[in-house]
């Protein structure tokens, strides 16, 4: 009987959830994220998330700065990010073009980038920067977030 009557009320549960008023979504935070990324042109996937992720995140109303280090500043070259392509994303020339039209921030290492042979005509491409520690450390204190991938 106790049972039949706890199962009842059960029952009527969701007819309680629709009079209550819903309550209005808090808005959220937009965030200032730093991306850094060392993969390059061994993994084109690995090598294309950062670019791909911080499109996503600034489509998404965050504001996002990219700082590339180790073999990732070999994708500043035209040549090679013409020829990236990542297994289920787009072209890393289309993210490229995405990147540049949002203004979105890419800093490439200067001593990575001068060890790679990439320049300032290289950067061009990217409408990037060369970075440097102070930089980078600048970003970081910048950063509600950092996302190293």
């Amino acid at each position: 009987m106790a049972r039949r009557r706890f199962l009842s009320q059960l029952i009527g549960l969701p007819f309680l959830a629709l009079g209550a008023k819903a309550q209005p979504q808090e808005s959220k935070k937009a965030l200032k994220i730093m991306m850094r990324s060392s993969w390059g042109t061994d993994d084109p996937t690995r090598a294309s998330f950062v670019f791909a992720h911080a499109l996503v995140l600034s489509d998404a109303g965050h504001e996002v700065q990219i700082f590339l280090t180790a073999d990732a500043v070999y994708l500043m070259r035209k040549a090679t990010s013409d020829v990236v392509i990542p297994i289920g994303w787009p072209p890393l020339s289309e993210l490229r073009e995405k990147i540049v039209a949002k203004h979105i921030p890419v800093f490439s290492c200067g001593a990575c980038s001068r060890a790679r042979g990439v320049s300032e005509t290289d950067l061009a491409n990217w409408n990037a920067k060369f970075g440097n520690p102070v930089i980078f450390v600048s970003l970081v204190e910048w950063a509600d977030r950092i996302i190293a991938e």
